[in-house]
């Protein structure tokens, strides 16, 4: 018998899985990926799907341990801060996520308050650290490609991979952000399937995800290994290489990707606001 209620959130608009994960015995919970709804056409942020998230929490009378990111994401803003200062919990991402800091401080030119050390968040994660939620583990594993500092969290026999890897028939996600690298994401898949084959697999996206359940979102290190479009099949590196390119050879960077990546790496905090008290986003130009 599973000793954890995993319930999964969709989120339209980004295709995003948020999960709530409870370990039943405690009733302590984990927020996975959780999303803040954005509208870049008027700068506007609510918190409408976030409050979703809450409502459900506080109608199964769980308490809130940890609220976890799997990456700095580019395709939506993260809803930690807010849900944090809602409902408790204290923050956690992988400890790479400093990398992606000093990239976007230079991208961006960030002040100098700006500190990229991670301090942001409550809990930065090692590779192979074990992390309690409740009376269970959460097992870290650094896999990086989709960003440098993606991690898959491991509970019982469930596995929340964020973007590390797909459902089986769309396969990976893209490696257009600063520094991702295809091969890097290949080393990272292996990792995930060597796991054993009857661990479930939960993605970070799926477009098929149109209603809350887990049909669309779950599959297995099995399952993947038979049936991913482009890691499955005992790939070697080189074509599991050349099968991403030409699966993304169209993908282009999210537009979204400037704007709220200056959040997600304050872990869900707004950026500093001006002498008029506005929440100012940068846009750099190229010239």
């Amino acid at each position: 018998m599973s000793k954890i209620r995993i319930d999964p959130f969709y989120h339209q608009a980004s295709h995003t899985i948020t999960y709530v994960v409870i370990d039943i015995a405690t009733r302590q919970c984990a927020i996975i990926d959780p999303v803040l709804d954005f509208d870049i056409a008027s700068g506007t942020i609510s918190t409408n799907f976030a409050d979703s998230i809450i409502d459900h929490i506080n109608q199964q009378g769980v308490e809130v341990e940890w609220i976890l990111e799997t990456h700095a994401h580019c395709d939506h803003i993260s809803a930690a801060s807010y849900i944090k200062k809602k409902c408790g919990g204290m923050t956690g991402i992988g400890e790479h996520i400093t990398k992606v800091q000093h990239t976007f401080k230079q991208i961006l030119n960030l002040d100098e308050s700006f500190q990229c050390n991670g301090e942001q968040f409550d809990q930065l994660f090692v590779d192979e650290e074990l992390v309690k939620l409740g009376h269970l583990n959460i097992h870290i594993m650094h896999t990086p490609g989709h960003t440098p500092a993606c991690v898959s969290y491991l509970i019982e026999d469930v596995v929340f991979v964020g973007d590390a890897l797909s459902i089986p028939e769309l396969g990976t996600m893209n490696t257009d952000f600063p520094d991702s690298s295809a091969v890097t994401l290949y080393h990272s898949i292996q990792r995930i399937l060597a796991l054993p084959n009857c661990t479930r697999v939960f993605v970070g996206h799926s477009p098929q995800a149109n209603t809350r359940t887990c049909e669309t979102v779950e599959t297995s290190v099995i399952a993947q290994k038979r049936c991913n479009r482009i890691a499955g099949g005992n790939v070697t590196l080189t074509e599991f290489v050349k099968r991403h390119q030409q699966h993304h050879v169209s993908a282009v960077i999210s537009k979204l990707l400037l704007p709220v990546i200056q959040i997600n790496i304050r872990a869900g905090n707004m950026m500093p606001a001006d002498i008029l008290s506005n929440d100012l986003l940068k846009v750099p130009l190229n010239k």
